[in-house]
């Protein structure tokens, strides 16, 4: 007969409380567990019902992240809102599983980045023409100056307290930011979806999309920096220098290195379980090096992904790995997570309102002008280049990631954070529709008539 072994004192006493702990795990899993599953089909459902309308399935993922926070859900369902997405956890510290599905949320923006970063085709930034310079320049220095005018004026109404000289410019720096910055990865989509990448139009305006976004993301880094620091010279110069030498490490001895080694682990275009485990060790241990040097790690991520983008037999083999579960599982919860923090509520009173229609009308104009005119200038008909503007203004992931950033370092209040939110969903909703009328006695005719019928 087996003999009962006799617990020691010492594992008596942790018996219970590995019980305990136990129970716990189990408690926190179901609600977490509840939470993914609704956000998983409610952004599949409402991408799919978007795209029947024209409209990138990424709208509708955006905006079922939206419904499913207090501007909607939370406020026709408080009850239901609560349980879901701020259940009480026994033993647990109040607010416990807002912060693992933050980390989740973090995690995937990390492998969201990387692979934004794998499709950025620096060969645009080889074949800069005039035009495209000017249209570029235009429509970075346009809208970021408005930014910086409207913050400046709204400052004492979104700052009531009217907070501090570092908060003023961090404010500033990052609402203009964030109205200057092009969703190339969105662009590039939607492009590809009505087949006009190779119009001279098209090639202009992703090629004037890519400076945009290689302008913005060294913006956003310098802001990032800027604020961390209290914009204290010393310590910003220190930062940004640290960045500047960690992204060129990236590329003349990094990438080199990546280019040698990573196709050993790559048979008839396929990647091995082995390199897929390289790849995700070196691509968090990036993103770790800029989140220590201070500039968060999501620009590590983009520059690891970015050291690969001309790697096209391993990029599609990493894509092929990555893509489909981060699309259907990260990028919801990410917009979830901006969707929890947007409570339009917070537009309490007409005055903010009026800041609202403010920020939304000089980041549409700002873009549309800055780039229209540029275009108009250089030589493009009137026709097309209202559509280089309307194409320049979608904003949509870009926009939340600067601005949840902004958030995350405390220089954008509720307020502010829900009226880009707006604006980011705004300017990529119109484009679709503003850029199939303007279409027309343009080249992109055909290709959009074709596609639209």
């Amino acid at each position: 007969m087996r003999k009962n072994r006799q617990l020691k004192p010492g594992q008596a006493k942790r018996a219970p409380m590995i019980e305990f702990a136990s129970m716990q795990v189990e408690q926190l899993m179901l609600p977490l567990l509840w939470q993914l599953a609704l956000i998983i089909i409610a952004a599949r459902a409402v991408g799919v019902l978007f795209r029947k309308f024209g409209q990138p399935e990424v709208v509708g993922e955006i905006t079922a992240g939206l419904l499913l926070g207090p501007s909607f859900f939370g406020l026709f369902f408080p009850e239901w809102s609560r349980a879901i997405f701020q259940p009480e956890v026994q033993g647990l510290p109040p607010g416990t599983l807002h912060w693992i599905f933050t980390v989740i949320s973090q995690i995937g923006l990390v492998l969201l980045l990387f692979l934004v970063g794998m499709e950025f085709d620096f060969g645009h930034l080889k074949v800069v023409g005039a035009s495209t310079a000017v249209i570029s320049l235009s429509g970075i220095v346009v809208p970021f100056g408005l930014g910086m005018l409207l913050a400046w004026s709204f400052f004492p109404v979104v700052f009531p307290d009217n907070g501090n000289g570092a908060s003023f410019w961090g404010f500033a720096l990052f609402l203009g930011t964030a109205m200057a910055i092009t969703a190339l990865p969105i662009l590039g989509r939607m492009m590809v979806e009505w087949d006009i990448p190779r119009t001279r139009l098209a090639v202009v305006t992703i090629t004037a999309a890519a400076i945009d976004d290689a302008a913005g993301w060294i913006l956003l880094a310098g802001v990032a920096a800027g604020v961390t620091t209290g914009f204290e010279l010393k310590q910003s110069l220190v930062m940004v220098l640290s960045a500047l030498a960690f992204g060129l490490a990236m590329v003349f001895l990094v990438r080199p290195c990546l280019k040698r080694i990573l196709p050993w682990f790559l048979k008839d275009g396929e990647l091995s379980v082995t390199g897929l485990a390289v790849i995700l060790t070196l691509l968090f241990l990036s993103a770790i090096a800029t989140n220590l040097i201070g500039v968060f790690g999501i620009f590590g991520a983009f520059l690891f992904g970015a050291c690969l983008c001309d790697e096209r037999e391993l990029r599609l083999a990493v894509q092929k790995r990555l893509r489909d579960f981060v699309t259907a599982f990260f990028l919801p919860i990410f917009f979830a997570y901006t969707g929890l923090r947007t409570n339009i509520g917070m537009l309490d009173t007409w005055q903010l309102w009026g800041v609202a229609a403010a920020v939304i009308g000089a980041s549409i104009v700002g873009k549309a002008a800055g780039c229209g005119l540029a275009a108009r200038w250089t030589g493009f008909s009137t026709r097309e280049a209202a559509c280089i503007g309307v194409l320049m203004n979608t904003r949509a992931l870009m926009e939340l990631i600067v601005i949840n950033l902004g958030k995350d370092l405390g220089v954008i209040p509720d307020s502010v954070f829900c009226m880009l939110v707006m604006m980011a969903l705004l300017t990529t909703v119109m484009t679709t529709p503003l850029i199939t009328r303007l279409a027309n006695g343009t080249e992109l005719e055909p290709y959009l008539g074709r596609g639209t019928k």
